[in-house]
Formats: C-alpha cells, sequence, structure tokens
C-alpha cells in the first residue's frame, strides 16, 4: 500500500467513524445485543423449563414408484452462515441446493462440504436476490432440475439467509434500494415464487427466515411504498445504511409472522410453517463495505465480550428451527451455543417427527 492510498483509507475511515450511521452501529446495536442476552438470561434464572428442543430427522419422499430425499433450499450459500447452514442440513438428510451469487464461491463451498461429509448431496444455482428475473430463472431452473432428477416436484425447506450490509446507495434492476431489495424483498419475491413447490410437499414443509437482533433498533416503522421499496432512504444526505439494514430485517420479521397467518388460513391440509430466527452476532463477511480496520475491532469487541461465535456454531439456531417439531401453539426463546435466539410461530398440522 503506497503512502497515499494509506492516506485515502485513513481518510475515509476516519470519514465512517465520525458518521452518525457508524455510531448508530456501535451505541444501538450494541445495546439490542447486550439486552437480547439480558433477556435470555433472565428467562432462563427464572424458569425452570430446559432450553433444550428435540430436532427432528427429515422425511424422506415416497412416491409410488420412487423414494427421494427431501429438498432443501439455502440462500446466500457462499460464505458464512449460509454455507455453514448448507452443510449441517447435509448431515441430517436433506438434497441441499445452494443458491448464490457466485458460481465460482459456490463451486468451491461444495467441494469443501464434501470433503467433509463425502455422502452430501449437493446443488449449485448461480442466483441474485436483487434480480427479479434471475430470481424467476432459477425458479425455472429449479423445477427443471427436479424433473431431470426423478426427484418429487417440491421442497421441503427453504431458508432465506442471503443478506447484504451495503454503506453506499444503489439500486436494483427495478428501482429498490439494494439493501432492502436483498434483505428484504428478494426473500420476499423468492418466497411466494417458490410457495406452490413448498405446498405441494408431501410431508410438511417449512421456511426459515434468518433475522437479526437490530430490528429492535427501528423506532419509526413505516409501512408504505416508498420506505418498503427504499427510495425515500435515497433521499437523505448521507446514506442511512444502518436503519435501512435494521428496518429490512424487521420488515422480514413481520413478513414471517403474517405469511404464517396467511398459510395457516389458506392450506390446513397441507400447512407450511413460518419460523424467523434471529442467529446474534457471528463471525460472516457481512460487514465487508465496512473499513476492515474497524470491522476488525468490532470483531474482537463482541468476542472478548462473548458475543461473537464462529459460523459452525452460530448456525445452530438455523439448525433448531429447521427441524423443529410442528406445535400448536410455539413461542419459544432458545439458547443454543451461549447466544439469543428467538423462535415465533403458530402451527398446526400432523406430528413431524
Amino acid at each position: 500500500m503506497t503512502t497515499k492510498t494509506a492516506m485515502m483509507y485513513w481518510r475515509d475511515a476516519l470519514r465512517f467513524v465520525c458518521s452518525v450511521q457508524f455510531w448508530r452501529m456501535a451505541v444501538l446495536w450494541t445495546f439490542a445485543l447486550v439486552f437480547s442476552h439480558l433477556q435470555l438470561f433472565v428467562r432462563a434464572l427464572f424458569s425452570r423449563k430446559s432450553h433444550s428442543y428435540p430436532r427432528c430427522s427429515p422425511q424422506p419422499i415416497f412416491t409410488t414408484t420412487t423414494t427421494s430425499m427431501p429438498v432443501c433450499i439455502v440462500t446466500g450459500a457462499t460464505s458464512g452462515l449460509g454455507a455453514a447452514a448448507a452443510h449441517a442440513l447435509s448431515k441430517e438428510g436433506f438434497y441441499v441446493v445452494l443458491a448464490g451469487r457466485s458460481s465460482d464461491l459456490l463451486s468451491e463451498i461444495i467441494r469443501e462440504i464434501k470433503k467433509r461429509n463425502r455422502d452430501a448431496h449437493l446443488k449449485a444455482f448461480q442466483v441474485d436476490l436483487s434480480s427479479f428475473q434471475s430470481m424467476l430463472k432459477f425458479k425455472n431452473s429449479l423445477k427443471q432440475w427436479l424433473l431431470n432428477s426423478d426427484m418429487h416436484p417440491s421442497i421441503q425447506l427453504l431458508i432465506n439467509n442471503a443478506g447484504i450490509l451495503a454503506t453506499s446507495c444503489r439500486f436494483t434492476a427495478e428501482g429498490f434500494d439494494q439493501m432492502m431489495g436483498t434483505n428484504y424483498i428478494g426473500a420476499f419475491f423468492l418466497t411466494n415464487l417458490l410457495l406452490p413447490l413448498l405446498r405441494s410437499s408431501p410431508v410438511p414443509s417449512r421456511i426459515v427466515n434468518v433475522t437479526s437482533f437490530t430490528h429492535r433498533c427501528v423506532f419509526d416503522l413505516q409501512v408504505d411504498e416508498e420506505s418498503l421499496s427504499g427510495i425515500c432512504f435515497s433521499k437523505s444526505k448521507q446514506y442511512p445504511f444502518a436503519h435501512i439494514y435494521e428496518y429490512s430485517k424487521i420488515c422480514l420479521l413481520l413478513f414471517s409472522y403474517e405469511l404464517h397467518r396467511q398459510l395457516y388460513l389458506m392450506d390446513k391440509s397441507h400447512p407450511v410453517s413460518v419460523i424467523a430466527v434471529d442467529p446474534g452476532a457471528v463471525e460472516t463477511k457481512i460487514m465487508r463495505e465496512i473499513p476492515s480496520q474497524l470491522s476488525h475491532l468490532a470483531l474482537v469487541v463482541l468476542k472478548v465480550l462473548g458475543f461473537l461465535h464462529s459460523p459452525e456454531s452460530g448456525v445452530e439456531p438455523t439448525v433448531d428451527a429447521a427441524l423443529a417439531p410442528p406445535v400448536s401453539i410455539f413461542s419459544l426463546i432458545l439458547v443454543s451455543s451461549g447466544y439469543y435466539l428467538q423462535i415465533s410461530l403458530t402451527l398446526k398440522g400432523n406430528p413431524y417427527c
């Protein structure tokens, strides 16, 4: 790094530290994380109930001619929690479909999973959750792959894990803010595209939406077209990236609740359960656009405080949610690997185990 490049880097880092969004992350996000841990600690202190919940093995799909493995789709599977989820669920007996923006990274993740689990059944599709056309192409390719593979034309598990933290204003091809387009609108659109495949499953199917503790920092929720598309945020002098990230996560959380309510009312014979999970603070590449020295410092502080976990331990809440048995009313707070996880859902159907 030349002297000029170093000076530019530190100038940008200093400007970043002086921004309102940096202090929103440093103060409000830390407070939200501490509050989550404190809430969990108090509940565990005064509750005699066990915080360990059973996992149910996925059911094979039986047809008149064949028996096929249950299919699981994981978005954002090129690194971090997505890659860890793909590996963990492949060991549980799912045929895991990895969806991500980079075909090279997907191939690399598949090779790594195969090294650790030779029996893993994996398939990769390149898809960009900020592009409607890309998601439509993915749906058609997925249906064709299921047909060509002689598998049951359905999916049993969808994990909406993909997400970004963009520090500059960018727009999708459809004109949405890219962070809102990826974190919320993309998950919304893809879920609705794949609902027919989820509903056609002969065994109970499930959607797991990965949210964030940062949703607690939203104090002025506005539900209108400009807010949901992120267009209203582009009017600010400085791009409010921390605020938009929080907003995208609370929208995803509310979507999870409403989607479950609608699915239960629409089709009680083949219920699709929807679960929102909060994995807490996990060491991923989500802060890749933040100056490296600052993101490294944040990770060190979180690790010293005992809040930071690796993707391998951080994915446990997602796997817990994916394999949790359905119950009539299920609203609980779990502790998994020492960090906060909240699952809220209302289910009614046949036993999953």
